[in-house]
């Protein structure tokens, strides 16, 4: 940051969840009428025009159009990193993953974990990491198209969950995304430059048979396998600074407990600490990412493979 921006970012001070979500669609948007701006907000005109009101006298918004002021008030809410989570086997994709790494099957003709990393890329999110595992030589060939990735090696991902692979980055989870890495990402505009809160990405269902969250008022207050009328969850998480580090000394509690090298890593902040995370839901569609599970689903997805 120049000294300016810095001067202008202490001078607009902190952004409440309405100033927030405002600046971040007229970033996106110029010059939108307040009730385009409520109805892509969800929130009323009346609090619309509040709000552009007040920003407009803290000098982050400009008859309707947010200014450089108000580009560096979002500055202490940009997203710093990505972490991904590529170490495991894949074993329920056998036999593609018997010789390459799920992240790295191709589907129709592109690598999983590409769609992810160029909508990373195109957030303007440069520091990316990769934890490996598995064949993990094989991630090389990713330096060829994203010079700038780094790898974290997992010499434990035969041996524990993928707790062990979040281990490797807990020092890294401030102001950072964490992606499971074999996610199909059919909307890259998911992936947003700024964050406000921590939270879990998630499509609401009438029913789940795969882990879920409930949810109440945007909070998640509790994740489960199966569900009725609730979110399916989706493997694309965000971390604020201060839940970061938070976490960073979880992970480490958790993993060293007994039976701790057995937990899924998103379960640290639900069930071994539940009351120490108060973490919003992201609603995205079901069309926007998907997980493949099976061998039979990439068939059905990709008809190379149903030969």
């Amino acid at each position: 940051c120049t000294k300016q921006m810095l001067n202008e970012i202490m001078d607009a001070g902190t952004l409440n969840r309405k100033e927030f979500d405002i600046l971040v669609f007229l970033l996106d948007h110029k010059r939108k009428t307040q009730r385009e701006t409520a109805l892509s907000t969800a929130m009323s005109v009346g609090s619309v025009n509040k709000t552009l009101k007040d920003l407009t006298k803290r000098g982050l918004v400009e008859k309707g159009s947010i200014t450089m002021k108000g580009i560096n008030a979002l500055e202490p809410y940009r997203v710093k990193r990505a972490i991904f989570i590529a170490a495991g086997f894949g074993t329920r994709l056998v036999p593609i993953t018997l010789n390459t790494p799920k992240p790295l099957v191709r589907v129709n003709g592109k690598r999983l974990i590409d769609g992810l990393l160029d909508a990373v890329l195109a957030a303007g999110i440069e520091d990316i990491f990769i934890v490996r595992g598995y064949l993990g030589e094989q991630f090389d060939q990713l330096k060829y198209k994203y010079p700038t990735i780094q790898f974290l090696e997992n010499p434990v991902y035969n041996e524990a969950n993928n707790i062990s692979s979040i281990m490797c980055a807990r020092y890294l989870l401030s102001n950072a995304y964490v992606f499971e890495a074999d996610l199909l990402l059919s909307n890259p505009s998911i992936v947003k430059r700024y964050q406000y809160a921590s939270n879990f990405l998630g499509f609401r269902t009438g029913r789940s048979d795969d882990w879920c969250f409930e949810v109440k008022n945007g909070i998640i207050t509790q994740q489960k396998i199966g569900g009725i009328n609730c979110y399916q969850e989706v493997g694309i998480s965000y971390w604020t600074d201060s839940d970061g580090k938070k976490l960073s000394k979880h992970i480490k509690a958790a993993y060293d407990m007994p039976g701790g090298k057995e937990l899924y890593w998103d379960q640290i902040m639900f069930r071994v600490f539940p009351n120490e995370y108060t973490i919003e839901i992201r609603e995205c569609s079901p069309e926007d990412v998907t997980e493949i599970d099976t061998f039979r689903e990439l068939k059905e997805i990709d008809k190379t493979y149903d030969v």
